[in-house]
């Protein structure tokens, strides 16, 4: 598949930046179109002479450029045919984003702390499932509960996690985002009670009905007792949302002591509890070791952080009769995932310990390499989370939203405290990602070293 030129000019845009060489600046903006969509993988570009006379500048510019290309793997070129642009193999099957690398351009993009596909083994699940798909695509596809083949899946990991589950307990969503608004939607609760700090897209879900929210405090080091204990009191008869496993921003692990306290506290206030455990396959400490559920508890769980978030697969467990209750509702159609995303989905699950075993080990590597490069520094504390996907720092000389003004100068893009604070509190609390590769984590850890 060929590109034409005046195609290509015109994918490329305003691609000159004067504050760089001629050469560098068409690299990136070849990079930038590929990663768009503005110009497709595995496209033909056109003759250097003629892209160059199309461009106004020199042979010799679009050959630095391509050589550019060439060396870090976004283009292909074999002896007596055209160059190929292509997404490089290591930015194929790295954990992170290409966005939080600064290959995109050269903003490192921190503000989410999510891993990428693996690439060669979605495309090949993909592939399984298309090949497969006839089943499918002789029913209607409207919305339902699930493919059989999917929740069926989903209630063997549970089953043998120790919490045994039937497929009729299991409802599929487009995502864990979802699964929490469809439980918002049906429950209606006036008050919920969530952690301080807490994934700050739950905090809009929840409050975009007009939830009053109350926190109770979470640190690296645990649950506050007594927050807990008066969370549930001002929440009484309506709902909780706790992440309990390798909560999100922090990485701490609730123990299990904690969990047992947390399922009275449902039990004697009448408080409906949703446990979001999207992270929960992150278990970065030497020995992987799931930890007991909360008994009692509405479990959310979704692939976006053990595979992907563009796989849009996130589920309900629950009894059976709030499963049929939650499949009336009127949002549960708008709100399931495609038969086709569900039927990939159901490949990888089929044999995910190896995507799950690689990730843990590239993880606890990075997280080791941070850390270390931020250790013993007094003006900042952290802690090294047993799991998850960034460490929880708090600043001791300056504002959060300082150090990211600042870091953003410097085209790193970061999370401040408040955004995960239901109380706009944590002014001094600072989430790091670190899903980079370590020559980034090192530029990360440079940038925040001079902004605060």
């Amino acid at each position: 598949m060929r590109i034409g030129v005046d195609q290509l000019v015109q994918a490329l845009g305003p691609w000159r930046d004067t504050g760089a060489p001629l050469g560098s600046a068409l690299a990136r903006a070849v990079r930038e179109a590929l990663l768009d969509g503005r110009v497709r993988a595995g496209s033909e570009l056109p003759a250097e002479r003629r892209l160059a006379a199309a461009l106004g500048v020199s042979r010799g510019t679009v050959t630095a450029a391509l050589d550019r290309l060439r060396d870090a793997g976004w283009v292909r070129t074999r002896h007596g045919s055209a160059s190929t642009v292509q997404l490089p193999p290591a930015a194929a099957e790295r954990i992170a984003p290409l966005s939080a690398t600064g290959e995109a351009g050269s903003l490192v993009d921190l503000r989410r702390a999510v891993p990428a596909a693996p690439q060669e083994l979605y495309l090949a699940a993909a592939k399984r499932a298309v090949e497969r798909s006839g089943f499918l695509l002789a029913e209607h596809g409207e919305p339902g509960p699930g493919i059989a083949e999917l929740r069926t899946a989903i209630a063997a990991r549970y089953s043998r996690e120790g919490t045994a589950t039937r497929p009729e307990q299991i409802l599929v969503t487009s995502g864990a985002r979802a699964a929490l608004t469809l439980l918002a939607a049906h429950f209606r609760p006036r008050v919920a009670a969530v952690e301080i700090p807490t994934f700050f897209d739950a905090l809009q879900v929840l409050r975009a009905p007009g939830t009053r929210l109350v926190g109770c405090h979470v640190h690296t080091d645990g649950w506050d007792p007594d927050h807990l204990r008066d969370s549930f009191t001002a929440a009484r008869g309506h709902l909780a949302y706790l992440v309990p496993d390798f909560h999100n921003p922090t990485g701490a692990l609730m123990p299990p002591d904690t969990r047992r306290a947390v399922a009275q506290l449902a039990a004697e206030h009448r408080v409906t509890l949703v446990v979001d455990e999207t992270m929960r396959d992150l278990d970065l400490r030497d020995q992987p070791d799931p930890a007991p559920r909360i008994r009692g508890a509405l479990l959310i769980g979704s692939t976006s952080k053990s595979i992907w978030g563009g796989l849009r697969i996130g589920w309900i467990r629950a009894p059976a009769s709030l499963i049929h209750e939650l499949r009336q509702h009127p949002l549960a159609g708008p709100l399931s995932a495609s038969p086709m995303q569900q039927l990939i989905a159901a490949e990888l699950l089929a044999d995910l310990e190896p995507v799950l075993s690689r990730r843990r080990h590239e993880l606890r590597q990075q997280r080791d390499h941070l850390s270390t490069l931020l250790a013993d520094d007094g003006r900042w504390h952290f802690t090294r989370p047993p799991g998850g996907l960034a460490l929880w720092l708090r600043l001791t000389t300056a504002l959060a939203e300082t150090v990211v003004e600042r870091a953003g100068r410097n085209r790193v893009a970061l999370a401040a405290g408040p955004r995960f604070a239901a109380d706009a509190t944590l002014i001094h609390h600072l989430r790091v990602p670190y899903t980079p590769p370590r020559h980034v984590l090192d530029r990360i850890a440079a940038v925040i070293d001079g902004a605060c």
